[in-house]
């Protein structure tokens, strides 16, 4: 009887255990999408690099070879005297910055112009008085009545910022396209890290 009773116990306690395995197996675990962003003043996988010959009078903290981006030395492509300038460290990382003379509302017109746009939906991860990093979903017309083999979410991560040095204001934005969450993440924060490369 009692050996009964003690198989009885074990079964019942197998039985729990797959349970708890099974219901623990089916819940979602965190993906890089559910994360949150996180722009810090940790610089630890950053290099220092400064835009003085390149015609900006500012420093600028870019990815290093330990950021795990592809990150290499420093690119920027720039005609003399234009005021465009493409900063690009390796593949998967390429920085616009534009000089907007005194204009000091680039923001709230950036703001404006995604509001105004119909085809994405946006969601503002960080919103601050000079920094924006923002989540774009394409909206797809008759979703809900599309064939499961569509499948593919068109979402990208932007950056857009803006800095003055100088007194000029500088436009700093990821590609039209946008990054994954990462690249977004270290972008934001070499944006942040923009400054003038001489303190008054």
């Amino acid at each position: 009887m009692r050996k009964l009773v003690f198989h009885r116990g074990l079964i019942i306690a197998g039985l729990v255990a797959s349970f708890g395995f099974m219901t623990s197996c089916g819940e979602d675990t965190p993906t890089q999408e559910d994360e949150e962003i996180v722009v810090d003043d940790d610089y630890y996988e950053f290099q220092t690099f400064n835009l003085e010959e390149h015609e900006i009078p500012a420093m600028i903290s870019l990815p290093d070879e330990t950021a795990n981006i592809g990150a290499s030395k420093p690119e920027i492509i720039h005609t003399q005297s234009d005021i465009k300038w493409e900063v690009k460290v390796g593949p998967n990382f390429q920085l616009i910055i534009e000089d907007y003379a005194d204009f000091t509302d680039l923001i709230e017109v950036k703001k404006k112009e995604l509001a105004e746009q119909t085809f994405f939906e946006i969601e503002y991860l960080i919103d601050e008085e000079d920094l924006i990093l923002y989540e774009r979903t394409l909206l797809v017309e008759g979703t809900d009545d599309a064939s499961p083999t569509v499948g593919i979410e068109h979402k990208s991560y932007h950056v857009y910022g803006q800095k003055i040095v100088d007194g000029i204001t500088y436009e700093l934005q990821s590609r039209p396209d946008g990054y994954e969450k990462m690249i977004i993440e270290l972008m934001a924060k070499s944006i942040k890290s923009f400054k003038p490369s001489k303190e008054s």
